[in-house]
């Protein structure tokens, strides 16, 4: 017996030995474990650290060995009160890297000259730096945390639940759910804590754990530990009958909140009725069935897949930011419920899925089902709607197939098609089934369609499920009202804009759908005409792609650093500043493939008018993307535009520009006014270059501007309009549509260096300039290239010039002569034959029309004796001639002269003159064939074919008669 006792008290020595040996050090008088007096464990006896140069490397070191963080303060003299005992060290001079304070150098030769009150202090941050790596997120993975320059892992031999609650409540996720073994989550790196771990499960920080470490355990990173945690730490029903019906509410680490019923289904309703060990799932009533609820609500939206025993194993998707009241606050009816009147007016279809298969209506204590005879596509809208599978599809006839309690079914249900619930419909009858058809539904849910190729499923190339496989749709007659049923469909929004067939790529497998036809307002893409299934010749380059307005995604606007933006409803805006912090900038330099943050901080919006698209967004620890993590509705903040985020990650130099490494290449303009006018150039292969402006046009001087937040287009620009870039070209010959989101989606050629020179360089302005720009960079004008077109417009107008320039010199010169001829005292010629005119009237002669055969002969008068005609005869000499037959000149002039009153003078145009052509003619006169009549004419005359009333009159009444 004394044997016994002798080695118990043995072991128990040995025990308190290992267990302090790893704890010669600790923190006394402080508010915690992490703050107070430092004492140090000697000889089997605790004592004190002397004050003197006591610094903050000292104090590190003590922070470390605690695993209590970094050193807050370093208080010298008796600040957490004077200890009593031995003092053991004194004048401590640590470097800051040493594992413990023992390591570090003093001066012995002190301590005889200190005293209690200049005992040392510490105070920590308290915050023992941990994580998990390797998983999904930050709430699941493998345990790791840092010691002086080194990383541990965990060795898992004994770490158990306790342990892991410790874990998960300082991380920040909840519960522990599963301790996966053997590296689950990869072999990590560094060291392996080899020490057993004894926690209790209520420490506050796992360091208080590691501190309490014992005894050795062969460890290597094969055992490294993993871990599962859980934020929703419980769950339950609220407002029904009893503890498996009623309004669903989870608990988020200690907050309690509802669920939106647009995120919640059959799936998710059976694991947790299975959750709750009430059975299987019955009905998940909306629309706040149950009452609504109080406090948060919860948009998670849990993709199970209803095999799964517990919510955590379900994987969790987006973040919804759609705004949800409590008005739809979900319930759930387990097979569990014990007031089963509940369930009156509940729906549940017998087939592979929930939602498609024969309809069962639990009515009276009892699952029936329905006849055909009253039932419509009404009340199948309306079931589809309570079920929340989506819009009514079909409806068909079925045989006793069910699963009904008794042979009873119901009949005479009458809906609107509005209802939200069976039960707002009239009420039904009960008859015996016999062998009537009984109803069998398909509601959009069950034939699944999807968009392939964004992570957030709102845009990408558009896939349907049939006959058990995914398909695509082919772009035959497709058109934005197509789009804008799948868009509703999927609860994405609206239709942004016409389909890129191969802007996501072409898909594989068959095509099922082609010559689609929707009018716009259906609710589903199965409620369009097409043609048959599969019978289509079609080919995948022209499979169908959608982009609706809850399409998302974020940049910085330097690649891996600059303001945060947001992509959302078409259009680019800013994340505000508030509350962001350095969780949610580290996930969202991961989203971007940029490493880890290095910095946060607000910054002036860099481009004018642009939205704040979200605001208060902060992650969660178990959040795995950022659009999981929690924010403001969309356009709803309190921030203005000195209030942008702007990140720099640690994936990229501190000159991110130089060197991006975004998962989408950068692109930017050089060498205009702003960020918003200039070349562009675009980041590839892990260099700048610029674009070649073959083909280039405002559609693709949309993209750009789009792509860089700034706007319309306003002028695509070519010819190295900006200045000639340098190194690589990188593409040619663009065909954008207008509407793609990255210029790299538009059909192009990867150019090379060959065809086309920097001096094609492109270039564009856009309408939304910078406000932030802190140069003043003048701009060269445009270089406009003249067209062939424009210069043969420009020859044929000097041409035109020259000819006015011609006519006006000419105009000039006879105006000259006509004045020099008065001055010289010579008669023009239209002046002469006035003269002529002039001197028949004053002789007072009268000239008769002679008969056929007379000579009509005339004297001439004086001074013309000597005028010649035109082939150089005298008039003098042809002062006759004979009349002949036929002339009708001269029986015209003979009627004239007999009707004429007063005085008439007929005269022959002479034959001189009959090649002077028009030339008078605006004086009133006439030459050529013609006779010219003066005298007063009757009005009896004025119709005589062949003569005009001239439109000058000439003294004595003319009239010009042209034969």
């Amino acid at each position: 017996m004394k044997m016994e006792i002798c080695l118990f008290i043995l072991l128990l020595s040995c025990l308190l030995l290992l267990t302090t040996a790893n704890s010669d050090v600790r923190l006394v008088g402080g508010d915690g474990p992490c703050a107070g007096r430092v004492e140090v464990l000697h000889q089997g006896q605790w004592g004190t650290v002397c004050g003197f140069d006591w610094d903050m490397k000292d104090a590190a070191v003590v922070c470390k060995q605690m695993f209590c963080g970094d050193a807050v303060a370093a208080p010298q003299y008796g600040y957490f009160g004077a200890g009593t005992g031995s003092i053991w060290m004194a004048v401590v001079s640590c470097g800051g890297s040493e594992s413990t304070l023992k390591d570090c150098g003093q001066n012995e030769r002190i301590l005889q000259q200190c005293r209690h009150e200049y005992d040392a202090g510490v105070v920590c941050s308290g915050n023992f730096e941990m994580q998990l790596t390797g998983g999904p997120h930050l709430c699941s993975g493998r345990l790791e945390f840092p010691l002086g320059d080194s990383g541990y892992t965990v060795c898992d031999p004994d770490f158990d639940l306790q342990d892991a609650k410790v874990v998960c409540r300082q991380l920040g996720c909840g519960i522990p759910m599963e301790e996966p073994r053997g590296a689950a989550f990869g072999k990590g790196g560094g060291q392996v804590w080899s020490k057993k771990i004894n926690c209790k499960g209520d420490e506050p920080d796992f360091g208080q754990c590691l501190r309490s470490s014992t005894e050795e355990q062969n460890c290597n990173h094969e055992t490294d530990v993993g871990l599962k945690c859980f934020w929703y730490t419980d769950s339950r029903l609220v407002g029904g009958p009893d503890s498996c019906s009623g309004r669903v509410e989870l608990q988020y680490l200690s907050e309690w909140g509802t669920v939106c019923d647009a995120s919640w289904d059959m799936r998710p309703a059976s694991v947790l009725c299975q959750q709750l060990q009430c059975g299987s799932a019955v009905a998940v009533p909306g629309q706040a069935w149950f009452g609504e609820g109080r406090g948060r609500i919860w948009a998670d939206v849990f993709e199970c897949q209803g095999n799964e025993t517990h919510l955590s194993q379900c994987a969790v998707s987006s973040w919804s930011r759609a705004a949800c009241s409590h008005g739809r606050d979900a319930g759930l009816i387990c097979e569990g419920s014990k007031s089963l009147s509940a369930l009156n007016g509940t729906v549940r279809l017998a087939g592979e899925s929930g939602c498609e298969g024969q309809v069962e209506v639990y009515y009276q204590l009892t699952w029936s089902r329905v006849l055909m005879d009253s039932w419509s596509f009404r009340e199948t809208s309306v079931v589809c709607r309570q079920l929340g599978c989506g819009s009514a599809v079909r409806l068909y006839s079925s045989s006793q197939s069910g699963t009904g309690d008794s042979d009873v079914c119901l009949t005479g249900y009458q809906c609107s098609g509005s209802e939200s619930h069976l039960v707002n419909c009239s009420d039904p009858q009960r008859l015996n089934c016999s062998s009537s058809p009984q109803v069998s539904i398909e509601c959009s849910k069950h034939r699944s369609i999807r968009l392939v190729g964004d992570a957030g499923g709102c845009a990408g190339r558009l896939e349907v499920l049939h006959q058990g496989s995914w398909g695509t749709v082919c772009g035959d007659s497709w058109d934005p009202k197509d789009a804008q049923v799948v868009c509703r469909q999927l609860q994405c929004g609206t239709a942004l804009r016409d389909p890129v067939p191969t802007f996501f790529g072409p898909g594989t497998g068959p095509i099922w759908l082609d010559e689609v036809d929707c009018e716009g307002n259906e609710t589903s893409l199965w409620d369009c005409p097409s043609a048959s299934r599969g019978q289509n010749d079609c080919v995948h380059k022209e499979d169908v792609g959608v982009v609706c307005s809850d399409f998302k995604e974020i940049r910085l606007a330097e690649g891996c650093s600059g303001q945060l933006e947001v992509f959302y409803n078409g259009t680019w805006g800013n994340v505000c500043f508030n509350q962001m912090d350095t969780n949610t900038a580290s996930l969202i330099c991961q989203h971007l493939n940029c490493g880890d943050s290095r910095s946060i901080f607000s910054a002036k919006s860099r481009l004018k008018g642009a939205l704040n698209w979200l605001d208060y967004l902060k992650c969660r620890p178990h959040d795995s993307t950022l659009w999981q993590c929690p924010s403001s509705n969309w356009g709803d903040n309190k921030c203005d535009e000195g209030e942008v985020a702007q990140i720099t990650c640690e994936g990229c130099s501190a000159a991110a520009k130089d060197r991006p490494c975004s998962r989408h290449p950068p692109m930017r303009l050089r060498g205009g006014s702003s960020e918003c006018s200039g070349r562009v150039e675009l980041w590839h292969n892990g260099s700048w270059g610029t674009v070649c402006d073959d083909s280039w046009d405002l559609r693709d001087a949309q993209v750009v501007c789009r792509q860089l937040g700034c706007g319309t287009a306003l002028e695509a620009h070519g010819n190295s309009a900006f200045e000639r870039g340098n190194g690589n070209i990188w593409l040619n010959e663009m065909n954008c549509r207008g509407d793609e989101l990255h210029l790299w989606d538009c059909p192009h050629s990867l150019q090379e260096q060959s065809s086309c020179s920097h001096k094609e360089d492109a270039g564009v302005t856009c309408a939304e300039f910078s406000s932030t720009s802190t140069t003043t960079k003048k701009v060269p004008p445009p270089v406009v290239p003249l067209s062939i077109p424009f210069v043969v417009f420009l020859v044929l107008g000097a041409l035109l010039f020259l000819l006015l320039v011609i006519t006006a010199v000419q105009l000039y010169q006879n105006r000259v002569l006509k004045r020099a001829l008065y001055q010289e005292g010579l008669t023009p010629l239209h002046e002469a034959i006035y003269e002529e005119i002039e001197y028949n009237l004053t002789r007072g002669e009268t000239y008769r029309a002679p008969r056929k055969g007379s000579v009509l002969s005339e004297e001439l008068p004086s001074g013309y004796e000597d005028v010649e005609d035109s082939e150089g005869d005298l008039l003098s000499e042809k002062s006759e001639r004979e009349v002949k037959d036929g002339d009708d000149d001269a029986v015209i002039t003979e009627k004239i002269a007999d009707n004429l009153s007063g005085d008439l003078v007929i005269k022959d145009t002479p034959a001189d003159y009959d090649d002077a052509g028009t030339v008078g003619q605006d004086s009133g006169h006439f030459f050529g064939s013609g006779l010219m009549v003066t005298g007063d004419t009757s009005e009896d005359y004025d119709d005589v074919e062949g003569i005009e009333q001239s439109p000058h009159v000439l003294p004595g009444n003319s009239l010009f008669i042209h034969i």
